[in-house]
């Protein structure tokens, strides 16, 4: 059973690659940091994986919950940045 738990991370890691190359020569800022969303998430399925394999997902469940806060904070925080300088650049342009 662990065989198909590896061969699914390896299989997800290289699956992180195609967003990686979005975010690298994404047309627009929103695209990159959608694909950067999608790193993320798929980081935080290997992390599980990982927790299953070793046999311990109780401490790896709180690493992957710490994860995804990190990355709901980061994008709601980048987003404000976005959206206030949009606006500041609204306002110069009238």
């Amino acid at each position: 059973m662990q065989h198909y738990l590896i061969y699914f991370a390896v299989l997800l890691t290289i699956i992180i690659f195609v967003p990686f190359y979005r975010v690298v020569t994404g047309p627009t800022l929103y695209d990159r940091m959608l694909c950067a969303g999608s790193i993320a998430t798929n980081s935080m399925v290997i992390i599980l994986l990982v927790g299953v394999i070793f046999n311990r997902l109780d401490m790896f469940v709180d690493i992957t919950m710490a994860y995804a806060g990190l990355n709901f904070i980061g994008t709601i925080a980048f987003a404000k940045y976005l959206g206030s300088t949009l606006k500041s650049k609204k306002k110069d342009g009238n």
